[in-house]
Order: C-alpha cells, then sequence, then structure tokens
C-alpha cells in the first residue's frame, strides 16, 4: 500500500473542490497562498505582478484539481503550477535581448537547493542577490537552480536555445558569485 503524503484535512479539502464547493476551494487557496506568493517572488519582483500570477494559478488549479492524481503532495503539485503561470507570464513580457549568450559556459553546474522551511538570513540574502539578476538570467537560475529544470527543458519552456539556457545560468552564478563575495 503507497504512504498517503497528506492527511486527512487535506484528503477532504481536495475532495471538496473535487465537487467545486467554494468553501473548500478557499480552504486551499489559504492553506497554501503564502508559500506560492514566495515561490512567485522568485520569478517576478513586482508584486501586483505576482498577485495576477498567482489569480491565474488558483484558477487553474481549480480547473484543473480533477487531474490531480494524490500520489505527491498537494503543495507540490500547486506549486508545479504557480511556477508554470509564470513562466507563461515572463513569455509575455520578455524580449529575446534580454538573453546574452556568452562564449565560455563553465562544465561543473552543480546543483543549488534550497530547503522549503523559513529563510535563515543567509538564505534571504542570496534570494535578494538573486532578485538583482537582469530578467533572463534570474528565470533561467531560477528554473535550473531551485526547480531542477534540464537547460533542455528551460531551453523548450522559454522558447530559446540549450546554449543560452547554459549561458544564462553561467552569467547568473558569475554574477551572484560576485556580489556574494563582496
Amino acid at each position: 500500500m503507497m504512504a498517503k503524503y497528506f492527511d486527512l484535512e487535506e484528503e477532504n479539502i481536495i475532495s471538496g473542490c473535487l465537487d467545486g464547493d467554494r468553501k473548500f476551494q478557499e480552504q486551499l487557496y489559504r492553506k497554501y497562498i503564502d508559500d506560492m506568493y514566495r515561490v512567485c517572488l522568485t520569478y517576478e519582483s513586482d508584486r501586483e505582478t505576482v498577485k495576477d500570477i498567482l489569480q491565474e494559478a488558483f484558477v487553474k488549479v481549480f480547473r484543473s484539481i480533477g487531474s490531480y492524481d494524490r500520489k505527491g503532495s498537494p503543495k507540490g503539485w500547486i506549486r508545479r503550477i504557480v511556477v508554470n503561470t509564470a513562466i507563461d507570464q515572463y513569455r509575455k513580457k520578455v524580449k529575446v535581448e534580454e538573453f546574452v549568450d556568452i562564449d565560455e559556459i563553465a562544465d561543473d553546474e552543480s546543483e543549488i537547493m534550497r530547503e522549503p522551511d523559513t529563510p535563515q538570513k543567509e538564505e534571504i540574502d542570496i534570494i535578494a542577490h538573486v532578485d538583482r539578476l537582469p530578467n533572463g538570467a534570474k528565470m533561467v537560475f531560477n528554473l535550473f537552480a531551485l526547480e531542477g529544470y534540464s537547460h533542455k527543458e528551460i531551453a523548450e519552456k522559454l522558447g530559446i536555445s540549450e546554449g543560452t539556457s547554459k549561458s544564462q545560468f553561467s552569467r547568473a552564478r558569475m554574477l551572484l558569485q560576485q556580489w556574494i563575495e563582496n
């Protein structure tokens, strides 16, 4: 028997959302909105745009709740929808000029993972530095380092080449290293 990733309360909330009950939709929204707001802030710094992304994402959540297979956590499933909605929003406003190719790309692209717990001061400082990155580099860095997408997947999602994704990640990493060292 497969272990469940959520408790009875979450099971009831999901079931209520499947029935289209607004009370349960509100409970699901309130349960995850703070975490999803922080996720959005890693992709978009304008708080009004973040609110728009979240509104659109939760509409998608409620419309597609029937496709949630309950094999993983609801939070992870919702996060994926929020990230994809942020990517869609980014694509609407981005210009190709924001991506600058770099000739040499470092080979050792180690993943940087951040625990979902309450951020420590050092993490907050890093998040502030990530927020300073140029939009293209910031988007690629977040998708690669935080979400675990491959450069091929990032290229497909953003409509850029795989090399551009790698160069943007390299650029982001170089800038972050400079800023953190200073």
